[in-house]
């Protein structure tokens, strides 16, 4: 079990690390009103990464049999989670103006650092502790 684990964690890890660092580029993009927005590979790697990340995400909750009922710190990165994917949708496509976006970027990135905090130190204050 051990260098599954090992393997899925460092999967996980580094997908979600270059996911973050896509979508500050790509929110970067949305604010700055670029075109690399509308290109098709900016369109479509991140959807790929993204269900690897989760794909990652779940088999390692199934291999530990961590259950965000059980577990505060994963609960708190999965609610996290749904907050970073609204936000983040503003930031790229819904929001009306760049300053609605540019704020939405933001919040996002700055829920993606709690999340990252959460993850790494097991705990739902993230790196408060």
């Amino acid at each position: 079990m051990l260098p599954l684990y090992l393997t899925l964690k460092s999967l996980h890890v580094s997908l979600a690390l270059v996911s973050g660092a896509l979508f500050a580029l790509r929110a970067l993009w949305s604010v700055t009103e670029s075109s690399w927005l509308e290109r098709s590979w900016v369109r479509v790697l991140p959807h790929l990464l993204d269900t690897l990340l989760l794909a990652a995400g779940l088999s390692l909750m199934v291999l530990t049999a961590q259950w965000p009922h059980q577990t505060p710190w994963l609960a708190a990165k999965l609610t996290a989670l749904l907050a970073y994917v609204g936000f983040g949708s503003l930031a790229l496509r819904r929001g009306a103006s760049v300053r609605t976006r540019a704020l939405s970027a933001c919040l996002a990135l700055l829920i993606f650092v709690y999340m990252l905090g959460a993850a790494h130190r097991h705990s739902v204050l993230s790196w408060l502790v």
